[in-house]
């Protein structure tokens, strides 16, 4: 097998591409043979040593893949052989071959690509579990999406218009604010690449107003932030009465809040740790996962993949998502 190695930390350009053996499945486990990885932010954590764990090196980063089950261990009779599928993992998805728990496989439609299932679990579980379980989002209410145009914040455009939601954009650019328009969009916020406290109030203001002309009066009733920084304070400053506010992701940095906004709005600020929930819940998120391949198949939501890289080229993949540059998804695709 060939995998895309981090064998010391540090950004993209650390990655090495590597041969191996190619790993056999024990009890339990089955080998994908990749044909598409997705290439989300937190890989660009993980080879740095920033994310929540730490695997022992060389390790290739790599949440989720696509590909054909190409080998079954002992005691698997979830799948088949030749079953076309999508896997979750902690890592090694930037390879041609992966072992995974049988558990963390899900077999896909005929009619899925295997680009656009490679960008689906991450994105579209993570969204579909804040909106619908943390922030309990309800037709008609309006939701304000912060990163609008990246991985999880266009899936949370397609899943919000998918619960009934009135979906405002938070983009950085015009372009993004098209891109986030083509998902479903009903309106957009344009928001400077640095923001000063002049820019915070422009902001919270201009939510407001999208959200006044969407019919809210008083605000958003669901912010969803996958961006942080000092972004998150004029979305939660645009809140409306018992609104809430969803802790997704922080590329911008961490967010200081003044907590006295909570109890003058009555609000809620709610964390989103989906893949924590995927292992407490399985489940729930069996359910979710269903729900969110019907929706697939009745053409709701379909990931976009909008930039391809082959594995070689791992570390321009992960610049592309880490300067926020990409709009959708980017995934490496393996021959």
């Amino acid at each position: 097998m060939k995998a895309m190695m981090s064998v010391e930390a540090g950004g993209p350009d650390t990655l090495k591409l590597v041969e191996a053996p190619t790993p056999e499945p024990g009890q339990g486990e089955v080998r994908i043979k990749v044909k598409a990885a997705g290439v989300n932010f937190p890989d660009t954590l993980i080879i740095r040593d920033l994310y929540q764990f730490r695997p022992p090196r060389p390790f290739a980063p790599g949440a989720e893949v696509a590909g054909l089950v190409d080998a079954i261990g002992p005691g698997v009779s979830s799948v088949k052989l030749g079953d076309r599928a999508l896997a979750m993992t902690l890592k090694g998805g930037y390879a041609t071959d992966l072992v995974v728990e049988a558990k963390a496989v899900v077999k896909i439609p005929d009619a899925m690509p295997f680009d656009e299932a490679a960008g689906f679990m991450m994105t579209y579980g993570t969204s579909h579990y804040a909106l619908k379980d943390r922030a309990q989002l309800k037709s008609g209410e309006t939701l304000f999406i912060l990163g609008a145009a990246g991985g999880v914040g266009a899936a949370a455009i397609e899943i919000g218009k998918a619960m009934g939601a009135k979906v405002i954009a938070g983009v950085s650019s015009p372009e993004k604010a098209a891109f986030a328009r083509e998902l479903g969009a009903d309106d957009f916020v344009i928001y400077p690449k640095d923001i000063d406290k002049d820019g915070q109030k422009i902001l919270s203001n201009q939510i407001k107003a999208a959200a006044a002309n969407l019919g809210t009066g008083d605000g958003v009733n669901v912010v969803y932030d996958a961006v942080g920084g000092d972004y998150a304070e004029p979305a939660v400053r645009a809140l409306a009465w018992e609104g809430r506010f969803l802790v997704v992701g922080f590329p911008a940095g961490i967010p200081k809040l003044p907590l006295n906004l909570t109890l003058l709005k009555s609000c809620q600020i709610i964390g989103v740790f989906w893949g924590a929930f995927t292992m407490r819940d399985p489940k729930r998120h069996a359910e979710h996962v269903a729900e969110l391949l019907e929706w697939y198949t009745e053409g709701k939501i379909r990931p976009r993949v909008t930039a391809h890289f082959p594995l070689e080229k791992a570390a321009d993949a992960l610049k592309l998502v880490e300067s926020r540059q990409v709009q959708g998804k980017a995934v490496l695709t393996i021959d």
